[in-house]
């Protein structure tokens, strides 16, 4: 065999000069290992060589594949948290953290793509009193966002945008409800900064 092509990347290398065994690597990094085997006598020894040169690429495809399933099971259990319904028997406290950090995830993923912080809300324009469901409204800014907590909440939730004429806006997105129902709000706040960090979930009168 005069020249030996890479599994990885179809690269063809000359053969002319290396030992049997020798080993030296591909451009696309990928090691190569110059054959023991004459051309006449390929069969089987041949067969295992290339089996072995291509192991590293069977393993980078499995990763890959790995990585994508895993990608593709966070994004199908972010979206169930997303379009959850309230019920009666979850917490209401859960509910707001949740789909606060939620929030706040959509106004970060619309501005890697649109380049700008999208302020919305509050919407429902009400807050919901006695940790009672109501109905989520259609709400232009929050379907630009993608985020849908429900057909029914138990919170109103915001995105608010703070321009910083000396530096880069601040965002906060809130969700406020009333779960006894005497006019006091609780408010679940995360900020978000313009390099897409976001702060712990801050709760203010969390009983009310």
């Amino acid at each position: 065999m005069s020249s030996l092509v890479c599994p990885r990347c179809g690269a063809t290398h000359e053969l002319v000069g290396r030992k049997a065994g020798e080993r030296f690597p591909c451009s696309c990094g990928n090691e190569l290992v110059t054959p023991e085997v004459s051309p006449r006598s390929w069969g089987r020894k041949g067969a295992l060589v290339l089996a072995l040169l291509a192991l590293p690429c069977v393993a980078g495809i499995w990763g890959v594949a790995f990585y994508m399933k895993r990608m593709r099971e966070l994004e199908q259990s972010a979206n169930t948290a997303f379009r959850a319904e309230a019920r009666a028997g979850s917490s209401v406290s859960d509910e707001a953290r949740i789909n606060v950090i939620a929030l706040c995830d959509a106004v970060q993923m619309y501005r890697s793509e649109s380049g700008v912080f999208l302020a919305a809300g509050p919407t429902p324009r009400e807050v919901p009193r006695g940790g009672q469901p109501m109905p989520f409204p259609a709400d232009e800014a929050f379907e630009k966002l993608g985020f849908a907590p429900g057909t029914a909440v138990r919170l109103q939730y915001q995105v608010v945008v703070r321009e910083d004429p000396v530096g880069e806006p601040e965002v906060t997105c809130y969700a406020r409800g009333d779960q006894d129902g005497d006019g006091q709000n609780s408010v679940y706040s995360v900020t978000l900064d313009a390099n897409g960090m976001t702060t712990p979930v801050t709760v203010e009168r969390e009983d009310e």
